[in-house]
């Protein structure tokens, strides 16, 4: 498996997609609950196999992904070449980003001396989709990337 299996919760939400998977597979229902019963390692690796393509398919449209922390932001772009990254961090552990009062302080003060920001740009390994998915994996989300564009202009 590349990625992580569909949770539960994925999977239902994604169920006539996955019935569209066996279909391609020549798989019918009756035929899914056989295996399931009978060869539950074939209905695991099925599994897989779903996510896996799902997943391929929600990487290779990912532009931006923000992880925001307390203290601090992190604002990725995917280029087709690599990623850059908008750093924020703040220098007042008062302040917590992640909660609406914070935020409303970070949007007045973003030039304050206690906030600093670092930009930098990263050349992906052999498999882009494999970086992003790994960011993924650290908490950050998908985004449309209104922050990073934001900041982008602010820096520049």
């Amino acid at each position: 498996m590349k990625y992580t299996r569909l949770t539960k919760e994925q999977l239902e939400e994604l169920h006539p997609e996955f019935i569209n998977f066996l279909a391609t597979q020549s798989i019918t229902a009756e035929e899914w609950k056989s295996i399931k019963e009978e060869k539950p390692a074939v209905a695991e690796e099925q599994l897989d196999v779903f996510s896996d393509l799902i997943w391929e398919g929600v990487l290779q449209r990912v532009e931006f992904l923000e992880k925001i922390e307390p203290l601090q932001m992190h604002l990725f772009s995917m280029a087709e070449k690599e990623m850059r990254l908008i750093s924020v961090r703040l220098r007042q552990p008062e302040i917590d980003l992640t909660t609406q009062e914070g935020f409303q302080w970070f949007k007045k003060n973003y030039l304050a001396d206690s906030v600093e920001y670092l930009t930098a740009s990263k050349s992906y390994g052999e498999d882009p989709k494999v970086d992003i998915f790994g960011l993924i994996q650290q908490g950050a989300v998908i985004t449309k990337g209104d922050l990073f564009n934001w900041f982008d202009e602010i820096i520049q």
